[in-house]
């Protein structure tokens, strides 16, 4: 059976627009595995409540964020494929989640090239179910739906693989050269604390009480929390960054339930009034830079840190199209492509 990858990312508006942004929000929003509450209240606090004044509001932040050629996180994803389609014969499609270039249009990309066996990528290093679970779940009913001759293979979660590490490490490496940093802040989008309960296949083992992450578990495969804990003690390790200088933390929290803490605003604030001066941060739950880093933490992250004392403020930049990042996507295509292997990732 012929081969071909299809990368999946989060998509975008394609435009800044409040008539652009309503659309892709609607259906951003009214995935059940992002608000998780049964249709009928969905549909209440989505269409009822958060689409009567959200979209002017994040049409705003998309604005200041936007680029001549278009959404950053659609141009980055189309500039890794190229330069991963430049390491590889295989076909290579792209698509988004939400949002124009659909999951389905990318696999008619590849059916059009005589595709039968997909490499599904979902562009996200974290297993989440508001996130790489329902890229998972999406691309298997559109492919049973329309595709039934397509067969999927899905990349892992690949948080802790040694080689990603080491190219995480070197761009973070790189990003901090030359800046005297006193704290780096590793900051990750956040995630209701239901999220991280309804992914436990024991349905005992997470209690998030700081413990249960470093208790060895089959939960770990599932465990957003414990995965990007991992990923930073990783980096750390790796790059032999102090302990005492590195922190973790979760962004982009929605609503009034419990999500995962320490909440990354509040962090800026506990810093700065504790007197740190330098501060970097890394946003190592997305490979491609979009609102989330460009706008909320490499722009609002700076006010809030230097209003709350702090002086200088650096935000490393994601993967996004690093050649060392998509010539590892090469590889483990390749590895894919002849020996059926996937890349392996630790669970501690």
């Amino acid at each position: 059976m012929k081969k071909g990858v299809l990368l999946v990312n989060l998509g975008s508006p394609d435009s800044p627009t409040a008539k652009d942004v309503k659309p892709y929000l609607d259906e951003f929003l009214m995935d059940e595995r992002v608000i998780d509450v049964n249709p009928v209240l969905r549909n209440i606090i989505v269409r009822g409540i958060i689409l009567n004044f959200r979209p002017k509001k994040s049409a705003e932040a998309y604005s200041k964020i936007w680029w001549e050629e278009g959404s950053p996180l659609i141009i980055l994803s189309k500039r890794f494929t190229e330069k991963v389609q430049k390491h590889t014969d295989l076909p290579i499609a792209l698509g988004m989640r939400y949002g124009s270039m659909s999951i389905k249009e990318g696999l008619q990309e590849l059916k059009d090239k005589g595709v039968e066996e997909v490499f599904l990528v979902p562009l996200y290093p974290h297993y989440a179910m508001s996130s790489y679970e329902t890229v998972v779940v999406k691309a298997l009913e559109v492919q049973q739906k329309d595709f039934p001759e397509m067969h999927l293979t899905t990349l892992p979660a690949f948080y802790s693989n040694p080689d990603y590490i080491k190219v995480l490490s070197k761009s973070i490496a790189e990003g901090l050269k030359d800046f005297d940093y006193e704290h780096i802040l590793f900051s990750y989008h956040g995630i209701p604390e239901r999220h991280i309960r309804k992914s436990d296949p024991t349905k005992f083992h997470c209690k998030l009480d700081g413990q249960c992450c470093k208790t060895n578990s089959v939960a770990h495969h599932t465990c957003y929390r414990h995965q990007c804990y991992d990923t930073t003690e990783l980096v750390i390790k790796e790059l032999g960054l102090p302990k005492d200088k590195v922190s973790t933390s979760f962004q982009s929290r929605l609503g009034s339930d419990p999500w995962l803490q320490p909440f990354t605003d509040k962090e800026f604030e506990r810093l700065g009034h504790e007197g740190i001066k330098k501060l970097a941060v890394i946003t190592p739950a997305f490979v491609s830079d979009c609102l989330e880093t460009l706008e909320e933490i490499a722009m609002e992250g700076q006010e809030q840190f230097e209003e709350a004392g702090g002086e200088h403020y650096k935000h490393v930049p994601c993967l996004n199209d690093r050649d060392d990042w998509a010539e590892l996507m090469a590889n483990w295509i390749k590895d894919w492509e002849e020996k059926g292997a996937l890349p392996q990732t630790h669970i501690r």
